[in-house]
């Protein structure tokens, strides 16, 4: 067996092996909310996951995954000798999957982009020097980890209140509810359909103009608005002896019971049947969130294993061919069995204990996230489905008060952040010398 042949199948495993934490960690994230509010069982969940991430990676995918391959060290750096930076990926990959096993074990819910990032950066400054850099790029990808907390959780800090304000504030909650759930339905499909037909099936040679994607979008949103319509107008209002529910949701029972004179029991079977309606449309946002991830994060498995393999088959580095179809099908299988065998831990953090979720809560801060990483995807940003979701997860909490919210939890999500980035590097460095001891 040749070397190369020896670095090819380690390079495919070691992709894989990313892939599977990423999805042990990240996936069990994008659908930790939908879990935690009894919307999806982890069963379906999974089920779930696994045709939506795939979709996303292989339709959406290698937008970000061109970033993370080529967009972070300089290639042309190891021009001279290219089988350094052939084994700096290989290192990146390793330590980027052993970090991500590491922080699945102790239920951190860490980045995995920080993961990756970190370890192209820590193998690219110690081996070509920090001109091999492209520091303009990294900082741009830098401060996206903080924009797209702060800006999935003001999406979702507006998407709660308007829930909140315009259903369960309002007379008559059951029939609002039924009335705002069709446009609700109508703007996460138009938006998934949107992002989608303009310019995001180019990996299909599928194209679209901008006034033909959006045509074609608004299409299926006002198809799936209407579906919408019908199911949620056959659901039953409570009876007027409704039986309590054990734990009454206090982010609208004042103000409703101040507005009506109806009895508590009823009310509470109301604010019941309205959650009981968001159980259907969370489901769907959590197919968003899944899609929305697999575009964004197999990116940070398939990115340094489509450098190698392309080395390997052409001898050029950065050889700016396009992306083989069957490398993202390895990173979205590989993210599905990572969320089926191990992505319970981390589920546990993020929809249970940063703040209490709600069908409602959930989906607010799913469609919020959702919306900011497809964005991201389309822009070429590898944004941090973590840092999003935890940003839109804190701001459905913050609508409620601030002690709706868990504040340890948040402290040590944030010092896991903090640490995560070094650790990439360090980890980085140390398998790169491994490797280039072991193939010279």
């Amino acid at each position: 067996m040749t070397p190369d042949t020896i670095l090819l199948i380690l390079a495919i495993l070691l992709g894989f092996y990313v892939a599977w934490n990423i999805g042990a960690n990240d996936v069990a994230n994008a659908m930790g909310t939908s879990v935690g509010s009894g919307a999806l069982t982890l069963k379906r969940a999974v089920l779930l996951a696994a045709v939506l991430e795939l979709a996303g990676a292989f339709l959406l995918g290698s937008h970000v995954s061109e970033t993370i391959e080529g967009g972070i060290v300089n290639a042309d750096a190891f021009a001279t000798e290219p089988r350094l930076y052939i084994y700096g990926m290989l290192a990146a990959l390793f330590a980027a999957g052993v970090w991500l096993q590491i922080a699945t074990f102790c239920g951190w819910p860490v980045s995995t982009t920080h993961s990756i990032v970190g370890a192209l950066v820590g193998f690219g400054w110690v081996v070509a020097g920090s001109e091999a850099i492209y520091w303009g790029d990294t900082l741009f990808i830098f401060s996206s980890w903080i924009i797209s907390p702060l800006l999935g959780g003001a999406l979702a800090f507006i998407i709660f209140n308007l829930i909140r304000r315009k259903i369960f504030y309002s007379l008559e909650p059951i029939k609002a509810a039924k009335r705002l759930t069709p446009w609700f339905t109508f703007s996460v499909f138009t938006s998934l359909a949107l992002v989608l037909c303009y310019g995001g099936m180019s990996d299909l040679n599928i194209f679209f103009g901008f006034w033909a994607a959006m045509g074609l979008s608004l299409a299926v949103g006002a198809l799936a608005m209407l579906v919408s319509a019908l199911l949620v107008a056959r659901v039953p209002s409570p009876l007027h002896r409704a039986p309590k529910i054990e734990e009454p949701q206090s982010h609208f029972r004042p103000l409703t019971m101040a507005r009506t004179n109806r009895p508590y029991e009823l009310l509470e079977a109301e604010n019941r049947t309205v959650e009981r309606i968001f159980v259907y449309l969370q489901i769907v946002s959590a197919c968003f969130m899944a899609f929305a991830h697999g575009a964004n994060d197999v990116a940070n498995a398939i990115g340094p294993l489509s450098a190698v393999v392309l080395f390997l088959s052409t001898g050029i580095i950065n050889s700016n061919l396009p992306m083989p179809p069957w490398l993202l099908a390895i990173g979205g299988i590989g993210i599905v069995i990572g969320l089926a065998t191990w992505g319970w831990r981390v589920i546990k953090t993020v929809g249970k204990r940063i703040t209490e979720l709600t069908p409602t809560r959930g989906f607010s801060a799913e469609f919020a996230a959702a919306l900011t990483i497809l964005i991201a995807s389309r822009l070429g940003l590898p944004v941090s489905t973590t840092h999003t979701l935890v940003g839109a997860v804190f701001g459905v909490g913050l609508a409620r008060g601030i002690s709706a919210i868990n504040l340890n939890v948040i402290r040590d999500i944030l010092v896991s952040w903090i640490v995560t980035v070094p650790a990439g590097a360090l980890l980085a460095i140390l398998f790169y010398h491994v490797l280039f001891w072991f193939f010279g």
